[in-house]
Parts: structure tokens; C-alpha cells; sequence
């Protein structure tokens, strides 16, 4: 019963978590161009040592953010870009990036 109880709790916390961190993609579109000197107005880099961003899984757009932020990943020119990006642009970056088409 407390396993039921608890994947339950679960569930919901991620479920809770993913509205409250659903982003805008059209507001992602708008702060969307520094990005685009290295990953490509879309997302498709033209530049092989750029990662495309455009299909990328939103979850891990956002845990790589994230990561630049706080240091855990390390590369400067990343984590300069992310430093200054709310939880809020992060969201709205994200859900525009992984909502264009790989190409």
C-alpha cells in the first residue's frame, strides 16, 4: 500500500512539475536569436561544432541549460550564454527549439 501511496505522489509531482514548467514557443522564438549565431535561426547549426538544437527532447534542452548555468557542464561560451536566462526563458527557449523540425 505505501509503494501505491508513493508512486502515486510521485506521479503527480511530475506531473505538476511538467505544467509548471511548460514554456511559450513563441516567446522562445523571440529570445531566441543570440542563440542563433552558433545553433542556427531554427536550431539547425550549419557549423558541425555547434549541436543542432532544433528536435532536441525538451527535458534534456532544459537539464543541459541548466547544467551551463550552474557550472555542472563546463564550457565558458555556454555557460556565459545560460547565466543570465530565467527559469521562464529556459522554458520558453526549450519548447521552441524541440518544436522545429531536424533538418
Amino acid at each position: 500500500m505505501k509503494k501505491i501511496i508513493a508512486a502515486t505522489l510521485a506521479c503527480t509531482l511530475i506531473g505538476a512539475w511538467g505544467v509548471a514548467q511548460a514554456g511559450d514557443a513563441a516567446a522562445g522564438k523571440a529570445k531566441s536569436a543570440v542563440c542563433a549565431g552558433c545553433h542556427g535561426p531554427d536550431g539547425n547549426s550549419m557549423v558541425p561544432i555547434y549541436p543542432k538544437l532544433a528536435g532536441q527532447h525538451e527535458a534534456y534542452l532544459v537539464s543541459a541549460l541548466k547544467a551551463y548555468k550552474s557550472g555542472e557542464r563546463n564550457n565558458p561560451i555556454m555557460k556565459s550564454m545560460a547565466a543570465p536566462l530565467s527559469d521562464a526563458d529556459i522554458a520558453n527557449l526549450t519548447a521552441y527549439f524541440s518544436s522545429q523540425q531536424a533538418k
